[in-house]
């Protein structure tokens, strides 16, 4: 039978079995929840269509999902994130119809999005909540096939949040972004050892003594902010958010707005979900040589438009790095033309980590399957027992053994005639 799909080179596939098998290594969680899968096949007949990084660990999730019952299309989040040998494996040797390629344009990443809703998805799987916006506005046709969906992370969550606000949602949605064992590990150690990992591969600088910006401290700024302070840089954090302005400082961090970090930054990595964080004002005030990154999930946090505006001209001088020669002969770079910097010059997420938020992806697709008909269309959480059946199965992998609480410690935290 011939896979649908639109793809790099199905020439590619052996080396993309390779990478998947190597990623599975360090998935034990999503490996257990695979065997039950097969077994119990809680994803029979389902359709899906899942919007994602197209990379190693997606892979064996949709691999999972497969296995579960589920008939599956992939197609990609990002257009520079496809890896095209995991595309060419997950076509030839898993029978999973893939629509992506590594550099797309947006035409073709939208007619992408466009191929794999053609088998009519009954369950939609998101990671910045494309597919969800494209059946919306494009595809309304399709949306009372739809029972439920999921997404991966937390600009896709503030998308579908203001939809359902507005009243707008057009069936419920699991934010598996908002479970412990996603963003407390995905957002916090995956991106921190990722985006870093992307900017060395990209430029081989030296980080040490660096003064290197981290926009926005949620899960993700504080992972990169750590990392890149424990490999020698001076780290100088920006917010708007008080409170966490606040932690960033007790953390031992400098704070102060973006119009007085940009005249001393180095490097500067976006992590808001926001637009325009880096804009002309903050780019005119930086030195020579400074270095731009984002790791938010659109291209919107470097303001490019501003910056071509300023610019006489630019050049690629090394894989994933453009120079932009500014009017006044200032030289500044910008990192994988603006968007996701740990997937346009480097693998994502260590598969480890990912093991935990797929876990979640799959789990959550099982609980919307079983209760959908209960649900109305809003964004929702995972109930903690899932969460927490993660972490102890993550524990148990890892060989970890933790504490039980006695009986006589449930009735204790259970009442309240104790006291001093």
């Amino acid at each position: 039978m011939t896979v649908p799909c639109d793809i790099a080179d199905i020439k590619l596939a052996p080396e993309g079995v390779r990478r998947i098998e190597w990623a599975a290594r360090e998935m034990p969680v999503l490996k257990l929840i695979r065997e039950r899968f097969l077994r119990d096949k809680p994803l029979q007949g389902i359709r899906m269509t899942a919007c994602l990084h197209v990379t190693t660990e997606t892979a064996n999730l949709a691999i999972t999902l497969r296995d579960g019952g589920a008939d599956v299309r992939i197609c990609a989040s990002n257009p520079l994130s496809t890896q095209d040998d995991v595309a060419a494996a997950l076509v030839n040797d898993f029978g999973i119809p893939v629509f992506a390629i590594c550099g797309e344009d947006n035409e073709t990443y939208y007619r992408h999005i466009h191929q794999a809703l053609e088998h009519g998805p009954q369950l939609t799987m998101d990671d910045g909540a494309d597919v969800v916006a494209t059946l919306h506005k494009d595809r309304r046709d399709l949306l009372p096939g739809v029972v439920g969906g999921t997404e991966e992370t937390t600009t896709g969550v503030v998308r579908l949040k203001a939809m359902a606000a507005a009243g707008a949602l057009g069936y419920p949605i699991v934010a598996i972004n908002e479970s412990d064992t996603k963003h407390l590990f995905d957002n916090r150690y995956g991106t921190g050892q990722s985006t870093v990992d992307g900017i060395i591969r990209a430029t081989n600088v030296l980080l040490a003594g660096k003064n290197f910006v981290v926009a926005g401290y949620g899960w993700c700024g504080r992972g990169v902010a750590s990392r890149a302070r424990g490999l020698g840089a001076q780290v100088i954090v920006t917010e708007v958010d008080p409170v966490k302005a606040l932690e960033a400082i007790m953390d031992g961090y400098r704070v102060m707005p973006m119009a007085e970090a940009a005249a001393e930054g180095d490097f500067f990595v976006t992590l808001t979900g926001d637009c325009n964080v880096i804009d002309r004002p903050h780019m005119e005030a930086m030195k020579d040589g400074a270095i731009m990154a984002n790791s938010g999930h659109f291209d919107s946090e470097i303001n490019l438009r501003a910056l071509e505006a300023m610019s006489e001209g630019k050049r690629r001088v090394r894989d994933h790095v453009e120079e932009y020669w500014l009017q006044d002969g200032r030289k500044v770079f910008v990192l994988g033309e603006g968007r996701l910097v740990n997937l346009a010059a480097a693998e994502g997420h260590p598969a480890a980590v990912m093991d935990m938020s797929f876990a979640n992806q799959a789990l959550g697709a099982e609980w919307i399957a079983l209760n959908h008909s209960k649900l109305e269309s809003k964004v929702y959480e995972l109930p903690d027992e899932i969460d927490e059946e993660i972490a102890r199965l993550k524990l148990h992998a890892m060989g970890v053994k933790i504490d039980y609480l006695t009986d006589e410690q449930k009735r204790y935290l259970t009442s309240w005639q104790e006291g001093t």
